[in-house]
């Protein structure tokens, strides 16, 4: 006979509590299995669930936690503990030359994982981690493929470099950008990336000593998996300008000219062309990834990808296709005491050029047609001719579009890289392994610019007694070499008292060599055959970490270092780190508190150095061969002078220390997790390129080491579970980042730098003590009763009744203060919507673009009519000329909120047995931006607007199967 009960419905009642302190759980998710059936439990950890049937298996679940399922076999009572999920503070964080764990961290270190990334249009790695992490600011390029400027916790240095190291599996990236390349992490193809680890402060990054002095990102890729998988993904874009510069349109034009110059009205053409338009483009992109995983005859873990990219540029004629594959295996052996893993990378990178023509787009007479037949010069594009049809003068304003059709600009460039990894644990002494990582990075490029002999922008030579074009013409080569071998020793011991030791070796090398071809259309030009100085690095290290019940940890880490680049004298140095954490969650004061689930205290100290100076012998007396055209005659023949170069036998690193207190914090099972830090950083014998006493050396700058840099901030972070249900997941992250930065001492010097146009030799920022690096240097811009800046009239700052470079002052700078980007992730069953903002508060851009091309003068250009933009109207300025092109009316706020991407997606189940899905997606890249700055873009590297290649908005639809 079977029981009445096993037909019926049943309300279910419980209580779910956190196993071992017995303090309940609100929030934690409670369905039936298999279905969409399922309640939450409340504040006190209640919960209540109707219509469950006899055998139905109850599956309660939170974060943090482990999940557990529990059958219903007619209880009306299930009461439930969950125990905590070590795996979440177990989670693995990379460090240099090692691992830890996220509760066992010292240091202020980020971990962005695949489930983080940014979505969208991703050419490019560092589009994965932009406004993703507190302290990291990465200004992307607008041409198709193009670099970054990434800094961590603003600028290290201000001539010797501030970007972050990239280290790729254990190999540590070159930086700087192969000839020909769009960027250096151009050939690295972000389907392939597992994580970031972004080592911030220096107690973190010490390890790596004099490369690291800018932070390090440590980049891991995806590796082989036990079980078969398969992804297929495709992605298709299109781009779209969301704004130009303003300037007067034809038939506005033809008013202005008529008003100024009437006795030039002959002169218009009977066109209106819009030539910023004429010179962009909307074509379809695509990204192609493919990718498959597994375990060859279930002993060989495997994982081989393919990526093809073919991105368009805004900019007519510019284009970038990358082609690559990745090969990553990763076997054990001997019950997993010999581990190999072998990454191996190869990628063809092939892109078209194209040159910047904004400045002729902007000013090109917009009554002039695009097109002209009968042209003796042009190849069918309207230029200026004498009315003899002969060449016009070469200064005379060129076609725009056809410098961009007439200019065939083309590169290709190779890339294999990758590393050997061989770990070994000996089994005769527990907790001891030795690693040897062998890295290799190979760049092969070969390029070519040519110009059609048509283009009036081409050569011209004197051929038969008439000037004639003949283009133009470059080939060039580019070769660059990076080994790498390390090897470390680690020993690890201990349960209530935990020892971690490690010891190793460091040696890496670079090396350079190619040609260019200098104008092979003129026959006086050299060819340039160069082999640069190679540049090695020598480093010992060794790191310590200790812990006591995993409540108190200590790490200390030092490393040795020597370079190439410097002189016997001061071609080695020391660099420290230490770091001590406190997991005060831990104490049995807050053990058992259901509200607090993570809290520990960090402080760090390290040292880290930067010897990356461009010349790497510059500590040698050294001479050059002048050129063919420059040789001393000596009784009839010829001989080549040799040039004495500038040096600096005293040149040495620059050397940072810094300072760092942070905390962790994690609420209800971390569904609220976050971290605040305070830093200060200070960068010593900086490396400036300064003025030297005439006499003293054969030029009149050489780098040197002079001043101090002081950087002080503060980072806050968040990442909050909103909503976790069975199905309905949304997760918001927000990150804070507030910078202050100083010259503290030049040795009282003050260096103009930021050339701008507008004149010869102009610049516009400055290096002094006690101001922002790159400040701008400008004159106090007076206004009329309406508002209305007054033309040449400005402030008598220092009262002597004259004014002159002596009233210039410090006004602003480029850097923004403040950095906060904002991430959401909402899942609703097999939906998914994401977006991400960036905001930049208090940065500062000098507007070239107005300085330069907004005054009535510019109407004519080189005697021939030209266009101006319309920002003219709001100043009336006849002329920029003198002292008015540094008046401060041009420094403007460039604050900004930009919406990064938007994404949509649907997830469609294929099989359950194959595990196999299908996801459409659509989104927009560059969805707006909101800021007050009247240039094309507020987000300006170095904050001179002088023209940028713009950033398109980007229409997205994407099909990703995963099997």
């Amino acid at each position: 006979m079977i029981p009445a009960y096993f037909f019926a419905q049943t309300t279910v009642t419980g209580t779910v509590t956190e196993e071992g302190s017995n303090m309940p759980i609100p929030g934690v998710n409670v369905i039936i299995k298999d279905s969409t059936t399922g309640t939450t439990t409340d504040f006190d950890g209640n919960y209540s669930l109707d219509n469950v049937n006899q055998g139905d298996v109850l599956v309660f679940s939170y974060v943090g936690y482990l999940t557990r399922e529990i059958a219903f076999t007619g209880q009306t009572s299930i009461n439930v503990a969950l125990p905590l999920d070590a795996a979440v503070l177990d989670e693995v964080v990379l460090v240099g030359y090692g691992s830890t764990t996220k509760k066992d961290l010292t240091g202020s270190v980020t971990s962005i994982t695949t489930e983080d990334f940014n979505e969208g249009n991703i050419v490019t790695a560092e589009n994965l981690l932009a406004g993703r992490a507190a302290g990291v600011q990465i200004i992307t390029d607008g041409a198709p493929g193009g670099g970054a400027n990434i800094q961590i916790r603003g600028a290290t240095s201000l001539n010797a470099g501030s970007a972050p190291l990239i280290v790729v599996d254990g190999l540590p990236l070159q930086g700087g950008t192969a000839d020909g390349s769009r960027s250096f992490l151009s050939t690295l193809n972000p389907n392939d990336i597992k994580s970031f680890n972004i080592l911030k402060d220096a107690s973190a990054t010490a390890i790596y000593g004099n490369r690291a002095s800018g932070g390090v990102i440590i980049i891991e890729t995806k590796k082989g998996t036990s079980t078969l998988n398969a992804t297929f993904d495709q992605l298709y874009n299109v781009n779209v300008l969301p704004n130009l510069i303003e300037n007067f349109s034809a038939s506005e034009y033809r008013n202005i000219i008529s008003d100024r110059f009437p006795e030039r009205l002959s002169e218009l053409g009977e066109f209106n062309t819009d030539w910023q338009r004429a010179i962009y483009q909307q074509k379809l992109g695509s990204i192609t990834n493919a990718s498959v995983s597994g375990s060859i005859a279930n002993i060989l873990p495997a994982r081989l990808s393919m990526n093809l990219t073919n991105q368009p540029g805004a900019r007519k004629t510019s284009e970038f296709q990358r082609y690559t594959s990745s090969l990553a295996l990763n076997p054990t052996f001997f019950d997993g005491n010999l581990r190999f893993d072998l990454n191996a990378n190869y990628a063809i990178e092939e892109n078209r050029f194209a040159d910047a023509v904004e400045r002729g787009s902007l000013t090109f007479d917009p009554t002039q047609p695009i097109f002209a037949d009968g042209l003796n010069v042009g190849a069918g594009f309207f230029e200026y001719t004498n009315p003899d049809g002969t060449l016009a003068a070469a200064n005379a304003p060129k076609n725009p579009l056809a410098l961009l059709d007439l200019r065939n600009n083309r590169s290709n460039v190779k890339r294999l890289f990758g590393n050997l990894k061989t770990t070994v644990k000996f089994p005769w002494v527990e907790g001891l392994s030795a690693t040897l990582n062998l890295g290799f990075d190979e760049t092969r490029t070969r390029g070519t610019n040519e110009l059609d002999r048509r283009s009036a922008a081409g050569v011209r030579l004197e051929i038969d007694g008439q000037e004639t074009l003949v283009g133009s013409k470059t080939d060039y080569a580019d070769y660059r070499r990076n080994r790498n071998l390390n090897a470390t020793l680690n020993y690890k011991t201990g349960e209530d008292f935990t020892v971690d030791l490690t010891a190793g070796y460091d040696w890496q090398r670079f090396d350079r060599s190619g040609f260019n071809s200098g104008e092979q259309r003129d026959l006086d030009t050299d060819f340039d055959n160069f082999t640069e100085d190679d540049v090695q690095l020598l480093g010992f290290l060794g790191r310590a970490n200790f812990g006591y019940l995993g409540k108190y940890l200590v790490t200390l880490n030092y490393r040795y270092d020597g370079t190439s680049r410097f002189s016997e004298d001061n071609r080695w140095d020391g660099f420290a780190g230490g770091s001590l954490a406190w997991n005060i969650a831990e104490e049995e004061f807050l053990k058992d508190n259901s509200t607090l689930s993570l809290l520990k205290l960090r402080l760090g100290y390290g040292e880290t150095g930067n010897q990356a100076i461009n010349a790497g012998t510059l500590f040698l007396n050294r001479y050059r061969f002048s050129q063919g055209t420059s040789q001393y005659i000596f009784g009839g023949e010829t001989f080549p002078v040799a040039v004495p170069l500038v040096f600096n036998p005293d040149i040495r690193w620059e050397k940072q220390t810094e300072y760092n207190i942070g905390l962790d914090y994690g609420l209800f099972a971390d569904r609220i997790i976050g971290s605040f830090d305070i830093f200060q950083r200070n960068t010593t014998d900086l490396i400036v390129f300064s003025q030297l006493e005439e006499g003293n050396n054969f030029s009149n700058r050489v780098d040197r080491n002079v001043g101090e840099l002081e950087t002080r901030g503060f980072e806050a972070n968040v990442d909050i579970a909103l909503v976790q249900k069975s199905d309905f997941n949304w997760n918001v992250n927000y990150n804070f980042t507030y910078l202050d930065q100083e010259i503290v001492d030049l040795d009282g010097d003050i260096f103009e730098v930021g050339g701008i146009s507008g004149g010869t030799g102009l610049n516009i920022q400055v290096q002094q003590e006690g101001v922002w690096p790159n400040s701008f240097l400008v004159y106090n811009q007076l206004y009329d009763d309406n508002g209305n800046p007054i033309q040449g009239a400005f402030s008598d700052l220092n009262g002597d009744g004259i004014i002159n470079a002596d009233d210039r002052y410090v006004y602003q700078n480029p850097s923004a203060n403040v950095i906060m980007g904002f991430q959401s992730q909402l899942n609703y069953k097999n939906l998914d919507f994401s977006f991400n903002l960036r905001a930049n508060l208090n940065n500062y851009v000098y507007n070239n673009v107005e300085s330069d091309l907004a005054e009535y003068r510019a109407l004519l250009n080189n005697n021939f009519l030209g266009n101006i933009p319309t920002s003219v109207l709001n100043s009336n300025f006849e002329s920029t000329d003198g002292n008015q092109i540094f008046s401060d009316y041009y420094v403007r706020n460039a604050s900004f909120l930009r919406m990064d991407n938007v994404t949509l997606g649907y997830t469609f189940d294929i099989s359950e047995k194959r595990n196999s899905k299908m996801r459409l997606s659509t989104g927009v890249q560059n969805v707006f931006v909101l800021t007050d700055y009247n240039g094309l873009d507020p987000e300006i590297s170095g904050g001179i607007d002088n023209t940028i290649y713009p950033r398109a908005r980007t229409y997205l639809f994407g099909i990703r199967y995963t099997y």
